[in-house]
């Protein structure tokens, strides 16, 4: 009996996920460049301080249920290779029930959350209480800004990539519109860019519910049984459970990284902000890059193809590399003029103008960090995903400690560092995790 003949992976299907991925993810570090904007225009660093604390929040709050993309992506792609595509409904149900789940409890408890996370963070005074108000308002989209997760990760792990590019278009556009018109044209301040955030995400969802209506062979209706079938309800949990973890030490690293920011004062605080978004541009480019690893390795994983596999991930890291030193070259010769664009304060532009070399080292060591994490996505390799980012969390903290001496030179070299552990140790783990998976 002959082995299944599967088709090379070449770089046309690589960028056939990357590239839609790289479009609309780069809309998204656009609303902070104009949330940035908009809000820096009024002048008070406090204020700025406050939404850049408030979105970094948000960003790791939502942050730390992506799983609910990466593995509905993940099992999606699976379902594609093993041509269990009658399995996509129940992957979409779940999801949903999942999201809706964590963000009424996160609304629930927005309170003693909001208590506890701006005592963490340290802020003053004047930028916790800006960061407080859009904190509060910002919340009442989570529900639907995970739903949101599930519906693209959905997408995309059909190879339907163009579709959750409109989509996160959409939402991106619609936030960005919807931020200037409310602080700018409506004077409503910070309270602006929350209240526009929630509009972007509510129409984005409303957009995604019609789009997977249409796609979905047998609708929403699910079968009891298949929804709850007790083999894969545990797997999905499982997978769930880790990603979750593994996003928490991720996560608790930015944190780490705003805070002693914050500390440092408005003004770090405020030139930090505005790195993170450089910092942002660069991840996303990568992040497009992990998608297609994402889906093209969980589509062979799926199918049992380990050649697929390989050729998935010598193209993804391949790509990774090119673009890593495009976006270094850019941020080498438009950085200071796009600092300048970003914030009227001097004080600040001089500040971030000290700091703008690291921003310009990271996309090299971002490459591997990005683009294995794709692959451990989908391959559901996530015990192993698990335990390196926890490794990468000590080395991080390990470093911040050596070279907390240099104030922010040594927090951004920490940063830095970790970038460089996240994609070495699963790099050294590959070989070994792929012997396992396709012996």
């Amino acid at each position: 009996m002959h082995a299944p003949v599967h088709p090379r992976i070449t770089s046309r299907q690589v960028f056939a996920i990357a590239g839609p991925a790289m479009v609309a993810n780069l809309t998204t570090p656009l609303i902070g460049i104009v949330s940035t904007t908009a809000i820096g225009h009024l002048n008070d660093a406090a204020l700025l301080g406050g939404v850049a604390m408030a979105s970094i929040i948000f960003d790791c709050l939502f942050w730390l249920f992506a799983f609910l993309r990466m593995s509905t992506l993940a099992f999606t792609a699976q379902a594609l290779g093993a041509g269990e595509t009658r399995e996509f409904s129940a992957i979409l149900v779940r999801g949903f029930i999942v999201a809706g789940l964590i963000g009424i409890a996160l609304i629930v408890l927005q309170v003693p959350l909001a208590s506890v996370t701006f005592s963490l963070m340290g802020g003053s005074e004047g930028v916790t209480r800006a960061a407080r108000t859009y904190f509060m308002i910002r919340i009442w989209s989570a529900p639907l800004a995970l739903a949101n997760y599930v519906i693209l990760g959905w997408l995309v792990g059909q190879a339907r990539a163009n579709l959750a590019l409109a989509l996160q278009i959409v939402i991106n556009i619609i936030n960005m519109i919807a931020t200037v018109v409310l602080v700018q044209a409506c004077h409503a301040g910070i309270a602006g860019a929350a209240i526009a955030a929630v509009l972007a995400e509510a129409a984005g969802f409303i957009a995604g519910i019609v789009v997977a209506w249409r796609i979905a062979k047998t609708g929403f209706t699910v079968p009891g049984a298949t929804l709850f079938d007790r083999d894969k309800l545990i797997r999905m949990l499982a997978v769930n459970r880790d990603i979750m973890i593994r996003t928490a030490a991720l996560i608790t690293v930015f944190l780490f990284f705003t805070a002693k920011g914050a500390r440092a004062g408005d003004v770090t605080l405020a030139a930090n902000s505005v790195l993170n978004n450089f910092l942002l541009v660069s991840a996303f480019f990568l992040d497009g890059l992990a998608n297609a690893a994402q889906q093209l390795c969980g589509k062979t994983f799926g199918a049992r193809d380990a050649r697929g596999f390989a050729d998935s991930t010598r193209l993804v890291l391949t790509w990774g590399i090119g673009f890593a030193l495009v976006v270094s070259v850019l941020f080498a010769l438009f950085g200071p003029a796009l600092i300048n664009l970003m914030t009227t304060g001097e004080d600040v532009r001089r500040a971030a103008r000290d700091f703008l070399v690291f921003v310009i080292l990271a996309p090299l060591p971002g490459v591997f960090a990005f683009g294995f994490d794709g692959i451990y996505v989908g391959a559901t390799w996530a015990p192993a995903m698990r335990n390196l980012m926890l490794l990468s969390l000590l080395i991080f903290l390990a470093t911040w400690w050596a070279l907390s001496a240099f104030g922010n030179a040594g927090l951004w070299a920490a940063l830095i560092g970790f970038y460089v552990a996240r994609g070495g140790l699963q790099g050294a783990c590959y070989p070994a995790l792929l012997r396992k998976t396709f012996r």
